[in-house]
């Protein structure tokens, strides 16, 4: 559900999009987009309570899992390739959810230490507006090496919401890594990671300059459609 100012966001981060990109034609290539998403083992998420009642005793109760379990993973994408996967994992090697010290420490621990091809003085970072994200302490670990090149909320330029749309992790790559990690039907969560870690590794920069180019030309879309959204996209909220 959009917010009413949405479409005055988009416009305004769309305008400045397409000031860089007239300035520099390949400004796309200057950008490391970022994002997390959930991959159940089932795939696919549970919606909606199921309750079966027994034929025999009516106050017999069956207990079974709501949620499948799942694994929380972060990339980053830019033209040159790409950092990750990288799984939210506790010391005990347990899956966890996102928070801000856990983003902090994959941006510290693996995001930082794996930046080769990537020239922080050249190069934008970007990230939607998850609180674990914006976070003044998140804020400034990012700013150590990016400085003030921030697309995101408390960033230099500000990242516009529900905008799913218009970055390359939503548009291509989740949507891509889920169509093919789950043809063998993994069946435990070692077995998930180990297809998502072969089909994002096996994603080649030529694909991935045609991804980012696709951004620019979406930026495009949003001015002249003044702030809608793309066509047939699935939003997260």
């Amino acid at each position: 559900m959009n917010e009413p100012q949405d479409h005055r966001l988009r416009r305004s981060f769309t305008d400045w999009a397409l000031e860089q990109l007239q300035a520099d034609p390949l400004f796309h290539r200057k950008i490391v987009f970022s994002d997390e998403a959930h991959f159940w083992l089932n795939g696919f998420v549970n919606k909606q309570n199921c309750r079966i009642w027994s034929d025999t005793n009516p106050e017999e109760i069956l207990q079974t899992q709501l949620y499948s379990e799942k694994c929380t993973v972060w990339c980053g994408l830019h033209t040159g390739g790409l950092i990750g996967p990288y799984f939210f994992k506790n010391e005990a090697g347990v899956n966890v959810t996102v928070n801000g010290e856990r983003y902090r420490t994959m941006i510290n621990e693996y995001f930082f230490r794996n930046m080769d091809g990537i020239d922080p003085d050249e190069m934008w970072m970007q990230q939607d507006g998850a609180t674990c994200h914006t976070a003044n302490e998140t804020i400034e670990l990012l700013q150590t090496r990016f400085g003030d090149k921030l697309i995101s909320r408390n960033g230099l330029v500000n990242w516009p919401p529900r905008s799913c749309d218009l970055t390359p992790l939503d548009y291509f790559l989740w949507g891509y890594a889920k169509s093919l990690v789950y043809a063998n039907n993994p069946a435990t969560l070692e077995a998930l990671e180990a297809n998502i870690v072969r089909v994002i590794q096996d994603i080649r920069p030529p694909l991935l300059e045609k991804v980012t180019q696709n951004w620019s030309d979406r930026m495009l879309f949003v001015r002249n459609s003044r702030g809608g959204h793309m066509p047939q996209i699935i939003f997260k909220y």
